[in-house]
C-alpha cells in the first residue's frame, strides 16, 4: 500500500508540473481512453460486457492547462448485473472544463437482445443530473471605474445519454451521444441546441490470447469516431491487452496525442492502473494529461466476464458425446417421419386425379357456354348494325333540315344589324357635337380650380416649412435632456473612439484579462447573442457590449428590460458623441 500511496503523490505533482496553457478544453467527459474499466461512461450499453459483474470502479483525469483553472474529471462508479441480459450502475462524477464546473450523478442501465447465435444487440441509457456553474469569474477591475459584476446562478440539469451496441461474435459496432435529451431546470428549456450534440461510435475486434497460466486473455484493437460542436471530429485508435492479471493499452487521438496505460490485478479483486497522454505537434497542446483507474471487484474471480468465443470448444465436446442410442432413436423417428410423408404423398395423388377429371368437366362446360355466347353476340350485332344505319338517316334528314332554318335566320340577323348600324353612327354624330361644346366649358373651369389650387398648396407648403423647423428644435431639445446621465445612472462619453461609431454602447462587462474577456464572449454566444467588443487605448481594457443603439432612449430601454429577457447581469452605457 505504501509503494500505491508514493505512486498516487508523484502523479499529483507531475499534474501541477504540466498543464501551463491557455487552451480551451471540448465540452465532452473526455473518456476515449476508457477500455476495461466503468467504459459504460463510454456507452452506456458496455456496462453488460466491460464492466466487471459487480464492481466499484474509480476513474480521474487531470487536463493540461492553466493552475487557476485546473480541468479535471473524476468518475466513481457501482455497477452490477441484475441478470444474464440486464445490468445497472450508480455514480458519481464531477468535472472542471475550465469554464464550467459540475458536480452531480448518474445512473446507468442496459438490456442485451440475441438476435440469434452470433448477433447480440445491447441498448442502455445514461442520465445524469447535476449543478453547473462558472468555474471561475475573476477579472481585474479599475479601481477608478467601477463596473457592475454579472449575476451569477448555479443550473441543475438533467441530460440523458443512450447508446447502442451490436455484436457478431468478436466484433462490436456502438453509438451513443453524451448529451442527446437535456433540461436546464432554471433556464426552463433545453441545455444545448440541436447543433451542439456530442456523438461517438467505435468499432474494436477482440483477438483470443494464450499467454502461459493467465486467464482470459484477448487483444482487443479498437478506432473512434467522436463529434464535438464548433471544433473538429476526434478520430481515434487505441489497442488494448487484457488478462486476469495485467492490462496495458496504447493508442492515438487526433486532438490530444499518443496515449499509453499500464494496469495489475491484485489479490483477484482490487485493480490499480494509470495512463499518460503525451500532446504532439498535430495535436492542441504537447502538454501531458494524466488518467487513474482503480476498480475494487465484488463476486467471485471466474464469474469475470470473459471474451466471446472462448468456449467454443467446450461445447463441441459436449456435442460430441452424444452416445448412440440417442442416434438410432433419432433415426428411427426419422424413418416414422419419412413413412408419413410417403402416405400423405399417396392420398394426395389421388385427390390429384380427381380433381383433374372434375377440372376437364367443367372446362367442356365452359367451353359451350363460350360458343353460345358468341351466337348470342353475333345476332345481337346484326340487329344494332340495321338499327344504326336507320338512325344515321334520320339523323343527315333533320340536320338538312335545321341548316336551311339556320341560314335563313343568319340572312334576317344581317339585315336588321346594318340597320342598327346607320341608326348608331347617326347618334355617334349627334353625341360628338354635343361633347365638343361641353369640353370647352369644363377646361375653362378647371383652369381657375387649378390656379386657386396652386396658392393653396404654396401657402400649406410654408405653414408645414415653419412647423417642421419648430419640431425639429423641439426634438433636439428633448434629445440634448435625454442625454444627460439620470441620478445613479452609470454612464460614460466620450468625444470620440478610435474605430467606434458614434453611438450609445450598452456595456455588459469589462476585462483586463484576455482569458476572461474570451471566455465571456463565448458565453454569450452559446446563449444566442451576438455580442460586440472594443479594446480602448485610455485603459487598454476589453470591453464587451451587447448592441449599439442611436438614441439614450433606446440604450435605457434595452438596459432596463435586461436586454429583452436575454441578459439578466447588470449593463451600463458607453457614449461616443463623434465630430
Amino acid at each position: 500500500m505504501m509503494k500505491i500511496t508514493s505512486l498516487l503523490i508523484l502523479l499529483n505533482f507531475s499534474l501541477i508540473a504540466y498543464g501551463q496553457r491557455e487552451e480551451r478544453l471540448p465540452a465532452d467527459l473526455r473518456q476515449h481512453n476508457l477500455t476495461t474499466y466503468n467504459a459504460s461512461l463510454f456507452n452506456p450499453a458496455f456496462s453488460l460486457d466491460r464492466n466487471n459483474a459487480e464492481s466499484v470502479a474509480f476513474w480521474s483525469r487531470w487536463q493540461w492547462q492553466s493552475i487557476d483553472s485546473d480541468p479535471t474529471t473524476i468518475f466513481l462508479n457501482y455497477t452490477r448485473k441484475l441478470n444474464s441480459k440486464s445490468a445497472a450502475g450508480l455514480a458519481f462524477f464531477q468535472q472542471n472544463t475550465g469554464i464550467f464546473f459540475n458536480t452531480g450523478g448518474a445512473v446507468n442501465y442496459a438490456h442485451q437482445f440475441e438476435l440469434n447465435d452470433l448477433v447480440r444487440l445491447s441498448l442502455g441509457v445514461n442520465v445524469f443530473a447535476f449543478k453547473q456553474e462558472l468555474a471561475n469569474n475573476s477579472f481585474q477591475v479599475d479601481p477608478n471605474l467601477p463596473i457592475p459584476l454579472p449575476t451569477i446562478t448555479d443550473d441543475f440539469i438533467i441530460q440523458m445519454a443512450p447508446g447502442a451496441s451490436i455484436s457478431v461474435e468478436r466484433l462490436t459496432l456502438s453509438l451513443a451521444s453524451e448529451n442527446l435529451i437535456d433540461y436546464n431546470f432554471n433556464a426552463k428549456e433545453g441545455n444545448t441546441a440541436k447543433e451542439d450534440k456530442i456523438f461517438m461510435s467505435l468499432l474494436s475486434y477482440d483477438f483470443p490470447l494464450t499467454l502461459g497460466a493467465t486467464t482470459n486473455a484477448f487483444l482487443r484493437p479498437s478506432m473512434y469516431l467522436r463529434t464535438i460542436p464548433g471544433q473538429s471530429n476526434q478520430i481515434g485508435f487505441y489497442s488494448l491487452l487484457n488478462t486476469d492479471k495485467y492490462w496495458g493499452q496504447v493508442g492515438y487521438n487526433n486532438f490530444y496525442g499518443y496515449g499509453i496505460g499500464v494496469g495489475g490485478t491484485f489479490f483477484k479483486h482490487f485493480s490499480i492502473g494509470a495512463l499518460v497522454e503525451l500532446g504532439t505537434s498535430a495535436s492542441i497542446s504537447k502538454d501531458a494529461s494524466f488518467e487513474l483507474m482503480a476498480a475494487y471487484f465484488l463476486g467471485k474471480p471466474d464469474e469475470r466476464h470473459k471474451v466471446v468465443g472462448f468456449d467454443i470448444e467446450e461445447e463441441e465436446g459436449i456435442i460430441l458425446q452424444l452416445n448412440q442410442e440417442e442416434k438410432d432413436q433419432q433415426m428411427r423417428e426419422e424413418l416414422e417421419k419419412a413413412e408419413e410423408i410417403a402416405e400423405n404423398e399417396k392420398n394426395k395423388s389421388k385427390e390429384a386425379k380427381k380433381a383433374a377429371r372434375e377440372k376437364d368437366k367443367e372446362e367442356r362446360r365452359q367451353e359451350k357456354r363460350v360458343r353460345d355466347s358468341i351466337a348470342d353476340i353475333e345476332k345481337e350485332a346484326v340487329l344494332a348494325a340495321k338499327e344504326l344505319k336507320l338512325k344515321q338517316e334520320q339523323e343527315a334528314k333533320a340536320k338538312q333540315k335545321e341548316e336551311e332554318a339556320l341560314a335563313k335566320v343568319e340572312k334576317n340577323a344581317k339585315e336588321q344589324q346594318e340597320a342598327i348600324e346607320d341608326e348608331e353612327e347617326a347618334l355617334a354624330n349627334i353625341r360628338r357635337e354635343e361633347q365638343a361644346r361641353k369640353l370647352d366649358s369644363i377646361n375653362k373651369a378647371k383652369q381657375a380650380e387649378a390656379l386657386a389650387e396652386a396658392r393653396r398648396l404654396a401657402e400649406e407648403h410654408r405653414r408645414d416649412s415653419i412647423a417642421q423647423e419648430a419640431k425639429r428644435k423641439a426634438e433636439l431639445a428633448e434629445q440634448n435632456e435625454a442625454d444627460r446621465p439620470q441620478k445613479g445612472e452609470k454612464y460614460e462619453e466620450v468625444q470620440t473612439e478610435d474605430g467606434l461609431e458614434p453611438g450609445y454602447y450598452l456595456i455588459a462587462n469589462v476585462f483586463g484579462t484576455k482569458k476572461y474577456f474570451d471566455a465571456f464572449m463565448a458565453d454569450l454566444r452559446s446563449k444566442g447573442m451576438s455580442p460586440g467588443s472594443f479594446q480602448r487605448g485610455k485603459n487598454n481594457y476589453h470591453y464587451a457590449y451587447l448592441q449599439r443603439f442611436d438614441t439614450m432612449r433606446e440604450a435605457r430601454q434595452a438596459r432596463d428590460g435586461k436586454y429583452g429577457g436575454k441578459y439578466a447581469g447588470n449593463t451600463w452605457i458607453f457614449r461616443v458623441v463623434g465630430k
